[in-house]
């Protein structure tokens, strides 16, 4: 089940690098947003179709750019039928020259869903050398086969320069899965992934009261910290979405929060609520 959760950018227009008004944009709405910058220019990524993309000088003044994908790819309507180019959670990443897009398409509501990932030299549109390239899926969660859902992906490493994929959402929780050294494919067992956080005592196959999901990893001070959306998002002012945490000394947890409990249980420090002004605050990513 994918909960997204609305980031709005409140922004005072201005016209900036020459560009016409029409070119920029005060306030953009964009679900599951994370950002990186290349040179002077921060390019933000989020859900929508093809992925949406927005690049900007200032991160007041926003540009939208064309989607990474003009057309669904291929392999993600064979793997998810209903699948029609509405990418979900983006998260970028650079490693030796290259930026690292990683994905997820999905069957709303169902564990139908895929992890895919991209990939590009630059970041600018008016280079010559800016072409995404596919690289197809990495991971894939099938219904009454995998207790997991494959979306929300978050890479991180581990204090070895070991990449890891964290992602998950309801079902049997957040999962972390070993990558192989370029980032491009999984490099360990996907049979019987641990489970790094949970809102419940247990593992069971039902989805809907296992509401966690958007993992997001970073490492500080020794550290692993793990940022969890969890509740319910995009039900208006009766959104309850918000964001929790815990930390680790190893990237495989377990995760606990500021009492001890570990999140594998249950556990988590809240980080952020919504209030009176903003409903359903939650889904992480990182600069």
């Amino acid at each position: 089940m994918k909960l997204t959760f609305t980031c709005w950018l409140p922004l005072l227009l201005a016209l900036a690098m020459g560009a016409s008004a029409q070119d920029l944009q005060q306030n953009i709405r964009v679900h599951d947003p994370v950002l990186i910058k290349q040179d002077s220019i921060y390019c933000l990524f989020a859900t929508g179709r093809g992925i949406a993309v927005w690049s900007s000088s200032d991160m007041e003044n926003w540009r939208r750019e064309d989607p990474v994908f003009p057309e669904a790819p291929v392999w993600a309507v064979a793997a998810v039928p209903t699948f029609r180019n509405h990418v979900w959670a983006p998260d970028t990443s650079h490693h030796k020259g290259r930026y690292y897009l990683y994905y997820s398409v999905s069957a709303f509501g169902k564990n139908t869903s895929a992890i895919g990932l991209a990939t590009n030299t630059t970041l600018n549109p008016a280079d010559e050398d800016y072409k995404w390239e596919d690289h197809g899926k990495l991971i894939q969660s099938i219904p009454g086969k995998t207790n997991w859902n494959a979306i929300d992906p978050n890479m991180v490493t581990d204090e070895l320069g070991t990449p890891w994929l964290s992602f998950g959402s309801f079902w049997g929780g957040l999962k972390l899965v070993k990558l192989r050294k370029d980032r491009m494919s999984i490099g360990g067992r996907t049979d019987n992934l641990p489970t790094i956080a949970s809102r419940r005592k247990n593992d069971a196959a039902e989805a809907g009261a296992n509401a966690i999901e958007a993992p997001f990893i970073f490492r500080k001070n020794g550290y692993y910290y793990l940022f969890a959306s969890i509740d319910y998002c995009c039900k208006g002012k009766d959104s309850t979405y918000k964001m929790i945490v815990g930390r680790a000394k190893d990237i495989q947890g377990p995760y606990l929060d500021r009492e001890g409990e570990s999140m594998r249980e249950g556990g988590g420090t809240l980080v952020l609520a919504g209030d009176q002004d903003w409903h359903g605050v939650g889904h992480n990513a990182g600069i």
